[in-house]
């Protein structure tokens, strides 16, 4: 198999024209190319005057072909497979986040019909649990934005790009993803993504796999505590709508995502090594996307063939520290997405299409046990409740949110409504100062970002952008000590995922936890 790469192509190209620069590119026929098929897709926008596509492709050809730089042999690709004894005790996974499904695919494929136990609600009576809260403000702190099949990546934006390396483990999640119903596009985009309104879709249809092959399901089931005999797990206790029983296991893989603060305090009871983790804290800056369109395509913003713009920006500041932008979701929506009782937290979502009518993204300072003020490994998750908790008087203590207007954070001033930015966090917002809300050191950080990030894209800090507070879980505040084996110091606990502090995003925590399964294969 041959691949073909930097196509540039114009937005309009179609399929055969793509393959024609392809034949040209290996100095053959098109009729002469089989089996072909693109590889990556990106969008070339550094030129405000000429963004056009570039294609990379995967093709076969009989005939003899001419060298070039931008033609290469592909390597068979790496099959992957999980062969795994079975100790007659069926293995346990603790959350149906993106580490926990794809832990339970790799179990269910090596024949151990793994149990599935969630504390949340299946997809959609989660779905609805969720919109109740957005709409009224009734949270149920055990199945929520962050908790319920699927995990907190059900509702966002559904990216799927990952720092880390493309191998046979990414490209298993990329097919599994597919093949329970994303977009066919995941499989070749520079930035793909599924939406909120197609994750539903896949969730479910990864449940129905996973049962298929014997696994089993257990919702509404939180993980209560540890049995340990000699730093060997034994057993586990679940706690299933107050009833709590026994559990005999041997094998327990802990996907428990990065909001499962009783969880934490629970393995810390039980000896379970952890180490306190830096993350970032901040707020959701949401513009009109219109702007942003316009600010990353130029003219070809109103092109057809274009979505919405997105960005990623950082800046290092002389303070030392670091704001960046994460989560970021055209045309979406700031969403609701607190855990815990008299807390709030801001999220992004956008479904599939991307066509509402603002951007947003995570504006993020990062904080480390210096702002936690304790060396104290549960610090961290302590630092981000007192955030929540004053987010959420800051808003009036109905789960409104405190929002600013960027021109009056950047002046110092407390806003008083809306200017053309119409912020979109349900329940709702409540205007105020958001230097109420955090240290000054990270205000302060926050006001050179904004500043900073305008000078990449024209109109960044204008007046009536919104940011709205607060943005406390960018990842998890510690990381769960595993060894060579992917075990913890508890023999057959094996921690995986964004919880664990190995992963971030849907991508890197379902592959992290293919590779915890996968270090059991014989």
């Amino acid at each position: 198999m041959l691949r073909v790469n930097n196509l540039q192509m114009p937005l309009n190209a179609t399929t055969a024209e793509i393959k024609n620069k392809t034949a040209e590119k290996l100095r053959c026929r098109p009729a002469d190319i089989t089996d072909f098929k693109i590889a990556k897709k990106s969008v070339d926008a550094r030129n405000k005057n000429n963004v056009h596509w570039v294609f990379s492709v995967d093709c076969q050809t009989d005939k003899p072909y001419g060298k070039d730089k931008d033609v290469e042999i592909l390597p068979p690709e790496e099959s992957l497979s999980f062969k795994i004894k079975d100790d007659g005790l069926r293995p346990v996974v603790v959350g149906s986040g993106p580490a926990g499904m794809f832990a339970g695919i790799a179990l269910a494929e090596a024949g151990l019909k793994p149990i599935i136990l969630e504390r949340g609600s299946e997809v959609d009576e989660r779905h609805r649990e969720v919109e109740t809260f957005w709409k009224i403000g009734k949270l149920n702190p055990e199945s929520n934005v962050q908790f319920g099949e699927g995990g907190a990546g059900t509702f966002s934006d559904g990216k799927l790009m990952s720092g880390i390396k493309k191998d046979k483990f990414t490209a298993k999640v990329m097919r599994e993803l597919y093949a329970a119903g994303a977009p066919e596009e995941i499989l070749y985009l520079a930035k793909p993504h599924i939406g909120t309104d197609n994750l539903r879709v896949v969730v479910r249809n990864i449940r129905k796999k996973i049962q298929e092959l014997g696994g089993e399901y257990r919702f509404n089931s939180r993980l209560e505590d540890l049995i340990v005999q000699d730093e060997t797990l034994k057993a586990i206790k679940v706690n299933n709508n107050g009833n709590v029983y026994e559990l005999p296991v041997s094998r327990l893989f802990l996907a428990i995502g990065h909001s499962a603060r009783d969880t934490f305090e629970m393995l810390l009871r039980r000896g379970v090594y952890m180490q306190q983790k830096p993350f970032s804290v901040g707020a959701r800056i949401e513009h009109k996307q219109a702007l942003i369109n316009k600010a990353q395509y130029g003219k070809a913003a109103e092109s057809p063939y274009l979505g919405a713009a997105d960005y990623k920006l950082a800046v290092h500041l002389p303070n030392g520290r670091s704001v960046y932008t994460f989560c970021m979701c055209p045309g979406g929506s700031v969403v609701a997405a607190a855990s815990e009782e008299g807390r709030v937290v801001t999220n992004g979502m956008s479904e599939f299409a991307r066509a509402k009518e603002n951007a947003n993204a995570a504006l993020l300072v990062e904080v480390n046990n210096a702002d936690f003020g304790s060396e104290e490994v549960l610090a961290g998750m302590y630092f981000q409740r007192k955030l929540e908790e004053r987010a959420f008087a800051l808003g009036g203590g109905d789960y409104k949110a405190p929002a600013q207007l960027v021109g009056d954070f950047l002046q110092n001033q407390a806003s008083r409504g809306a200017g053309y930015v119409n912020p979109t966090y349900a329940p709702g917002v409540k205007w105020t100062d958001l230097k109420q809300l955090f240290a000054p050191e990270i205000v302060d950080s926050l006001r050179c970002g904004i500043k900073e990030m305008a000078k990449k894209i024209h109109g960044y800090d204008s007046y009536d952008a919104v940011l709205t507070g607060v943005e406390t879980r960018s990842s998890s505040p510690v990381r769960i000590v595993r060894d060579e084996t992917m075990q913890s110091n508890i023999k057959g606990l094996y921690p995986c995922g964004e919880g664990a502090g190995y992963a971030g995003g849907i991508t890197s925590s379902a592959a992290d936890a293919l590779k915890v399964v996968y270090a059991l294969s014989e």
